[in-house]
């Protein structure tokens, strides 16, 4: 029997989970972006967030690793062929600015598409993101910023009317299983958690798997970190770190030892690297010592290497070797 909904007139259709088939999640770069989801990558501006997806970009034209080094292969990206990429901004000139950064960033430009938006703006609910990703048979599409795609009638800020729009928008990832990956800038207010310090509605946060925070290391403008601040598909990534060089521009730094909502507070940030550098000066305070008995200290005190060497450049630390040993001085 066909039963109807009274508002909608719409059949009812059940699904039963004894006829579901398991799926297993795939993976643009696990554990940060599913193909088939949707990933969000935010940060305040002039953070790295763009630069870091055009360097992903890059890649996938390549049919390479985000990494070089073979140790990473855990973040590989699993295909060996060039893959189609859609990547729309309202915010940056094409031949000005997207095109020169994915040159340098070695990209295939014949795998990046762009709808054109010059009769009409885009936006998530439009035919048009579908019908391109159907035609250039894209496995990533990204969307920079998410506010310049969520439509000009729409206010964020409103559960009720950025719902259908979250939820159009996954449709559209898991029926091509593409990953779409929303740039956000962040709000305001550095009391609250991370996870609530996306522009808009809490919901749109909560209809995304994936969720990435780019910041900067305090003291250190070059630096930047990538942390995750919401995983729903596996195990939360360990937080990686990368350089803007002024000299050899994007460079992997590998992993690092800071929390989302750490890199969102400068207080706790700098106590981690307090910490280090009491443990430093007192460790060095009679003379030098070789740095694998610092590491072996520093292990059993929970003191990760990277906030090792922040607290090693603060003080001035020098180094030395001596035969086979390196040695870490505290200049006096």
């Amino acid at each position: 029997m066909e039963f109807l909904n009274a508002s909608t007139k719409v059949p009812l259709k059940i699904i039963n989970m004894e006829d579901v088939a398991v799926e297993e999640v795939k993976w643009l770069l696990y554990p940060f972006i599913p193909y088939g989801k949707v990933t969000i990558v935010q940060g305040d501006p002039g953070e790295g967030k763009t630069t870091l997806l055009l360097q992903i970009i890059a890649r996938l034209t390549l049919g390479r690793n985000v990494f070089d080094s073979d140790e990473k292969s855990q973040f590989a990206i699993k295909s060996s062929e060039p893959q189609q990429v859609i990547y729309q901004t309202a915010e940056d000139g094409l031949g000005d600015t997207i095109k020169p950064r994915l040159i340098a960033a070695g990209a295939d430009c014949r795998y990046v598409n762009v709808i054109d938006e010059s009769d009409m703006p885009l936006s998530m609910l439009d035919e048009r993101l579908e019908a391109a990703i159907v035609k250039t048979k894209a496995r990533l599409v990204v969307l920079d910023p998410i506010q310049g795609y969520i439509g000009s009638n729409t206010d964020m800020h409103k559960a009720n009317e950025i719902r259908p729009i979250m939820k159009r928008i996954s449709i559209i990832a898991q029926k091509y299983n593409c990953a779409i990956v929303l740039i956000g800038h962040m709000n305001k207010n550095s009391s609250r958690k991370s996870s609530y310090r996306g522009l808009g509605s809490i919901d749109i946060v909560a209809a995304a798997r994936s969720v990435l925070l780019v910041g900067r290391i305090k003291d250190k403008p070059e630096l930047r970190v990538v942390c995750h601040v919401k995983s729903s598909l596996a195990p939360e990534g360990k937080s990686l770190c990368f350089e803007l060089s002024k000299n050899e521009g994007f460079i992997w730094r590998g992993e690092c030892d800071i929390s989302a909502d750490e890199l969102l507070s400068s207080t706790m940030r700098e106590s981690k690297v307090t910490n280090a550098v009491d443990f430093l000066a007192e460790v060095l305070a009679k003379g030098p010592v070789s740095k694998t008995i610092i590491d072996a200290e520093a292990e059993v005190k929970g003191i990760k290497s990277r906030t090792l060497w922040n607290a090693k450049q603060k003080l001035n630390i020098s180094c030395f070797k001596s035969g086979n040993q390196w040695y870490w001085d505290l200049k006096k």
